[in-house]
Protein backbone atom coordinates (compact mmCIF):
# COMPACT_ATOMS: atom_id res chain seq x y z
CA UNK A 1 0.00 0.00 0.00
CA UNK A 2 1.00 3.44 -0.71
CA UNK A 3 0.68 6.57 0.87
CA UNK A 4 0.98 9.90 -0.99
CA UNK A 5 0.00 13.63 -0.18
CA UNK A 6 -2.07 15.70 -1.98
CA UNK A 7 -0.69 17.54 -4.61
CA UNK A 8 -2.09 20.63 -2.31
CA UNK A 9 -1.87 20.35 0.79
CA UNK A 10 -0.87 18.06 3.29
CA UNK A 11 -3.73 15.09 3.34
CA UNK A 12 -2.94 11.89 2.49
CA UNK A 13 -4.35 9.07 0.83
CA UNK A 14 -3.35 5.52 0.27
CA UNK A 15 -3.62 2.70 -2.57
CA UNK A 16 -2.02 -0.21 -3.84
CA UNK A 17 -2.41 1.60 -7.52
CA UNK A 18 -2.27 5.14 -9.04
CA UNK A 19 -6.23 4.61 -9.60
CA UNK A 20 -6.79 3.17 -6.10
CA UNK A 21 -4.80 6.73 -4.92
CA UNK A 22 -6.93 8.64 -7.38
CA UNK A 23 -10.09 7.36 -5.83
CA UNK A 24 -9.09 7.40 -2.54
CA UNK A 25 -8.21 11.09 -3.27
CA UNK A 26 -11.17 12.49 -5.05
CA UNK A 27 -13.43 12.93 -2.17
CA UNK A 28 -11.04 14.89 -0.04
CA UNK A 29 -10.14 16.99 -3.56
CA UNK A 30 -13.82 17.80 -4.47
CA UNK A 31 -14.28 19.24 -1.20
CA UNK A 32 -10.59 20.78 -0.11
CA UNK A 33 -10.10 22.11 -3.33
CA UNK A 34 -13.27 22.31 -5.14
CA UNK A 35 -12.02 25.88 -6.38
CA UNK A 36 -8.95 24.76 -8.05
CA UNK A 37 -11.10 22.37 -10.28
CA UNK A 38 -13.92 24.70 -10.60
CA UNK A 39 -11.25 27.35 -11.70
CA UNK A 40 -9.86 25.32 -14.93
CA UNK A 41 -12.80 26.58 -17.36
CA UNK A 42 -11.93 25.76 -21.25
CA UNK A 43 -13.30 23.98 -24.24
CA UNK A 44 -13.76 19.94 -23.64
CA UNK A 45 -10.85 19.31 -25.28
CA UNK A 46 -8.58 22.23 -23.24
CA UNK A 47 -10.08 20.71 -20.00
CA UNK A 48 -9.28 16.64 -21.05
CA UNK A 49 -5.83 17.91 -21.69
CA UNK A 50 -5.35 19.46 -18.17
CA UNK A 51 -6.66 16.75 -16.26
CA UNK A 52 -4.46 14.74 -18.25
CA UNK A 53 -1.55 16.95 -17.60
CA UNK A 54 -2.35 16.82 -13.57
CA UNK A 55 -2.47 12.62 -13.78
CA UNK A 56 0.58 12.49 -15.22
CA UNK A 57 2.25 14.52 -13.20
CA UNK A 58 0.78 12.83 -10.17
CA UNK A 59 1.04 9.07 -11.39
CA UNK A 60 5.05 10.03 -11.97
CA UNK A 61 4.89 11.15 -8.30
CA UNK A 62 2.93 7.89 -7.31
CA UNK A 63 5.65 5.86 -9.16
CA UNK A 64 8.50 7.42 -7.16
CA UNK A 65 6.62 6.37 -3.87
CA UNK A 66 8.52 3.20 -2.26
Amino acid sequence: MKKMKCDLCDYEAEGETFEQWMTALKPHYADAHAEVMQSKKGTPEEMRAEMMKWMAGNNARFELVK
